[in-house]
């Protein structure tokens, strides 16, 4: 994890709300030499007052431990804030006309890079072909991603930058072919492009109220240079914190992963593709597809390369969505557990990115195991539903079964959340709603864990059980948010009649309810110094 110098100012907040499970009636809080000192009542703050560098009057802001978002590709994220967006496109005319005036408008980039389409959302359900995108671009290259990355549409000029030969097959690139035009695609980025993307990308996520992020590059994602880079604008530049995963395989993988400082030989080492392009890897067939996916790793490499990272001190991590791929990760990590033991391997912290498709069985190798399930609610949101992709691609009843949060926590399985954005945007608040009001009710967890799990439980994830909590001694990262009343919201009504209470002593989250407005961020803290101010506060 990216360290900074220390803020040595000592800072008192005070007439707000501070979340805090020291005191769940705490409306101050002393932050000194980039850590929490104390946190209290307002009565208690004035003997304070005087012997700090700053008062803060939080004029009843909430404030809030700084949310950690679990997995990020920060350079996408930041490609795709100053690039072509198609993920409101509602038709596919209106994407092609998105990328004509796209086009127009950047006359003297080397390369056309666009994200987020998703023709199971438009009428009639079919991609962009080939040359209607040369037609669009003026026979420019472009590349443009799904919105699951996982597949994208080119063209022929991007084809060309490819060195070797790829499918000419007039659709959507996948697997290999997709990994070789994507590398190409990025490589004619220049580094300064690069580098305003990724400031763009921290940027943003620290006007979220986003202290930490989790980048998750690879030889399959992003170049080595890129990865570096990241790592030191972080350490230079005032922003979130990045721990970084290199997803690389076997022991040259795992001594390049420490060569770049990163935490892991983990993140999207992809055992298997995604859902929405027919590449996660099933036990049974797709319904819309008379195939079962794509398998990228066996049980066998799976299980070589946790006892690697294992042995060399590193967190070991894989892509796993369908449940066949999710099983192998399973198996290869039992079967690691055999060899070298269930303690090693449980001591690791190992991960598992998205566990999509899970069952009964699989949950419980996970407690047993010690995985850390890394997942995104915001999928559910998008895809899930009785007339979602999810549905499409698996049918109603398989679908119904994704994403069970619920399950996870009550086995003892640790989550951290993210957004794996550019898949799904930087946005909070709105995982941790996704979380508590998922569309299949048995799924749905209360907003306080959902809450724990994007702060508390994205520190835990690397290893940290000090920190994402507003208590002494841990680390002072936090956010100041604009919000309506506070209560202790759970997905059971039972619970939601007396949420209000203040004799429940629980710390209260703002109403996340479906049609209320989401918390404004006001201010971002980390490590005890200010990484955004919105302006005019």
């Amino acid at each position: 994890m990216t360290e900074r110098p220390v803020d040595t100012k000592t800072v008192l907040l005070r007439r707000g709300e501070v979340h805090s499970p020291a005191d769940p009636f705490a409306t101050a809080m002393v932050v000194e030499r980039g850590q929490v000192a104390w946190v209290g009542s307002e009565g208690a703050a004035d003997a304070f007052a005087d012997g700090v560098d700053e008062v803060v009057d939080l004029d009843g802001a909430l404030v809030t431990p700084a949310f950690t978002d679990a997995h990020v590709h920060a350079t996408s994220t930041g490609l795709a804030l100053t690039g072509l967006d198609l993920c409101d496109a509602p038709s596919l005319d209106a994407a092609l006309a998105l990328v004509r005036d796209f086009a127009a408008a950047r006359p003297h980039d080397r390369v056309l890079l666009g994200h987020g389409w998703d023709a199971s959302r438009w009428p009639g359900g079919r991609p962009p072909t080939r040359t209607e995108l040369d037609e669009a671009t003026g026979g420019r290259p472009l590349y443009l991603s799904r919105i699951d990355v996982h597949s994208a549409v080119v063209t022929t000029a991007l084809l060309d930058l490819v060195p070797g030969e790829l499918s000419r097959v007039d659709g959507p690139l996948t697997q290999d072919d997709h990994h070789e035009a994507r590398a190409a695609a990025y490589g004619a980025v220049t580094p300064a492009q690069r580098a305003e993307a990724q400031r763009a990308a921290l940027a943003h996520a620290a006007s979220l109220g986003i202290g930490s992020v989790h980048e998750c590059g690879g030889p399959k994602i992003s170049s080595e240079d890129d990865f570096a880079d990241l790592l030191r604008l972080a350490a230079e530049v005032p922003g979130p914190r990045v721990v970084g995963y290199w997803a690389e395989q076997g022991e040259e993988g795992v001594a390049r992963a420490r060569q770049l400082g990163a935490l892991g030989a983990a993140g999207d080492l992809f055992v298997d593709g995604a859902l929405g392009s027919h590449t996660a890897c099933l036990h049974q067939p797709y319904a819309d597809a008379d195939h079962t996916g794509a398998a990228y790793l066996d049980a066998d490499d799976i299980a070589a390369h946790v006892i690697a990272c294992t042995e060399a001190g590193l967190q070991a991590g894989f892509h796993a969505i369908g449940d066949a791929a999710v099983t192998s990760v399973v198996e290869g990590v039992r079967a690691a557990a055999e060899k070298i033991g269930l303690a090693r391997v449980r001591a690791a912290r190992h991960r598992v990115e998205h566990a999509e498709m899970l069952t009964p069985e699989s949950v419980a190798a996970f407690a047993e195991l010690g995985l850390t399930a890394s997942v995104q609610p915001a999928f559910d949101a998008l895809w899930g539903g009785e007339d979602g992709m999810y549905a499409q691609r698996l049918g109603a009843e398989r679908a119904r079964t994704l994403n069970p949060f619920a399950t996870l926590l009550r086995s003892g399985v640790p989550l951290a959340f993210g957004s794996d954005s550019p898949v799904t945007p930087l946005d909070p608040w709105g995982t941790v709603r996704a979380a508590a009001f998922h569309r299949t009710p048995e799924h749905r967890i209360s907003v306080r864990a959902a809450f724990t799990a994007h702060t508390r439980g994205g520190w835990r994830a690397v290893g940290r059980d000090d920190a994402g909590v507003l208590v002494p001694g841990a680390p002072a990262d936090y956010a100041l948010w604009r919000t309506d009343a506070l209560v202790v919201q759970a997905p059971d009504d039972r619970v939601a009649r007396w949420s209000t209470d203040p004799r429940s002593g629980t710390p209260g989250l703002p109403d996340l309810t479906p049609g209320n407005d989401l918390p404004v961020c006001l201010r971002t803290v980390v490590g005890g110094r200010t990484v955004f101010v919105r302006p005019g506060e």
